[in-house]
């Protein structure tokens, strides 16, 4: 049997998926499981500065290299 750590752990893994399956029982329809979520976070300014000047002069979407840096660190810390 689970414990209640784990349980939690598991269902905030697949909370994605637990939130479609609750807008398919309200609604009836299916909406894709990959979908994007605006945040609002707040960082040091000449940082921001300098990392809009490195997506623009690389051709990067800023919230691209955003996830690809937060799923890395997630990957690492495991």
């Amino acid at each position: 049997m689970l414990d209640e750590k784990r349980l939690k752990k598991k269902i905030a893994d697949k909370e994605a998926y637990l939130n479609m399956l609750e807008e398919l029982d309200r609604t009836g329809q299916l909406r894709k499981s990959n979908y994007k979520e605006k945040v609002t976070f707040t960082i040091d300014e000449q940082l921001m500065i300098d990392f809009r000047k490195y997506c623009e002069e690389n051709q990067i979407k800023m919230s691209t290299k955003v996830e690809s840096l937060i799923k890395k660190y997630l990957k690492n810390k495991v």
